[in-house]
């Protein structure tokens, strides 16, 4: 009985100095009101502008709102929306012949290994899906290991759009590029940035697309290839942008178009083909007779990697990435490579809510720059979380009307 009564006490004294930490933690938290707009859009709105809106494409115009705001979850839904879906399903004998033929090795420690042999390493992305953008991140220190230093993003304004001080500002603010808002990929860009990657932008911003888009980006970059010769270069692009040979609608695409310009075959991985489905009943039947656990790809018994082919076009590798899982409502994928799951506590915020939660590496500028992460939360009674790693932040918390600034340090 005496054990056990020390017991008790000593739980208590525990759990009532753990609440003193606790209070004085919250003590030293100093909330600002501030004066602070924000681009990003509140679900209501996404959802109010779908509901009048009466064009085909609105549902691509939604995931890419969702996607722009960091909401992975809602830009999947969205995207699925606006593709349609359907179940299928391989057969056992399928499935059970597609593990014997492949073997699975890691995506990034394949890639890097085949970078190594190339002056040129082509990575897509789908536009609604943050998932690729933090995967190219996971490449880059490897890369710039192995003599990569220079990366081309399709995401970055171009012509009078330039953001010319990028590479000399170290961070990305919302002008940089439309897709770069989503916080991943302005992370992507600000992590390459701290590597020491020299950015570049090559989209062609004259009005028109198709044939000519291909060509004038293919030509912005032979001008790169062509001011840095044997320099090595990882080019971000967007779906077909990666094709090389013959395109069904382009003639070539950018990929291919580069090899006809500059001589130099590139290597390109595909990571949009079997992207996940908003449900994975939905997935592609090839993804769904995997069982993976990380970015993986295929390689047959030649020791040759899966391809993309489509008629007469293709890319060197295809990567699968296993289906994302939620933690307190954020995908599993944000916390990795040193980025901690971090509680924001909200419980103290005198404000309407909903409300963004917005987290800002200190010092840059909480009024123009693109912020590390950021969540929607709906009611005041749950805490916010974000993916950051070790550092101090100004964390902005906003309903469009009210806005506050504190402080906090992840350790």
């Amino acid at each position: 009985m005496k054990y056990k009564a020390n017991c008790i006490i000593n739980f208590i004294f525990c759990s009532t100095v753990i609440l003193l930490l606790t209070s004085c933690e919250e003590e030293k938290r100093v909330i600002e009101k501030i004066d602070f707009e924000t681009e990003y859009k509140f679900s209501s709105e996404i959802e109010e502008k779908v509901a009048k809106d009466t064009v085909p494409w609105k549902y691509q115009f939604s995931a890419a709102d969702y996607a722009t705001k960091g909401d992975y979850k809602n830009a999947l839904i969205q995207w699925d929306l606006a593709m349609g879906t359907m179940e299928k399903n391989y057969t056992k004998n399928q499935i059970d012949s597609i593990n014997q033929k492949y073997s699975k090795v890691k995506a990034t420690e394949y890639i890097i290994e085949q970078a190594k042999k190339n002056q040129i390493v082509i990575i897509n992305e789908a536009h609604h899906n943050s998932s690729h953008r933090v995967f190219t991140k996971s490449l880059l220190q490897n890369l710039f290991d192995n003599g990569y230093n220079n990366l081309g993003l399709e995401a970055l304004s171009n012509g009078e759009h330039l953001d010319s001080i990028l590479n000399n500002r170290k961070y990305p603010v919302l002008k940089t590029g439309h897709y770069i808002k989503d916080p991943q990929f302005g992370d992507l860009v600000r992590n390459a940035l701290e590597i020491g990657y020299s950015l570049f932008a090559y989209e062609n911003m004259e009005k028109g697309g198709g044939k000519q888009r291909e060509i004038e980006q293919a030509k912005n970059i032979e001008k790169i290839i062509h001011s840095k010769p044997n320099e090595k270069i990882l080019i971000h692009c967007g779906f077909d942008h990666a094709l090389e040979g013959t395109h069904d609608s382009w003639g070539k695409a950018m990929a291919g178009r580069l090899t006809e310009y500059t001589g130099i075959n590139p290597l390109t991985i595909n990571q949009v083909v079997y992207s996940e489905k908003s449900d994975p009943k939905f997935n592609h039947p090839f993804l769904k007779a995997l069982d993976i656990k990380e970015p993986t790809i295929l390689i047959d018994k030649d020791n040759n990697p899966l391809k993309y082919v489509r008629r007469d076009a293709w890319t060197d590798i295809v990567i699968f990435h296993p289906t994302t899982e939620y933690i307190n409502d954020r995908p599993n994928w944000l916390f990795e490579n040193g980025i901690k799951n971090t509680r924001i506590i909200l419980t103290e915020i005198q404000m309407e809510f909903p409300v963004m939660v917005l987290a800002f590496k200190k010092g840059e500028d909480i009024n123009l720059a693109v912020p590390i992460d950021m969540n929607e939360v709906q009611i005041r009674t749950k805490n916010g979380y974000l993916g950051l790693k070790n550092g101090t932040y100004d964390i902005v918390v906003t309903n469009g009307k009210e806005s506050v600034k504190f402080e906090q340090t992840v350790k």
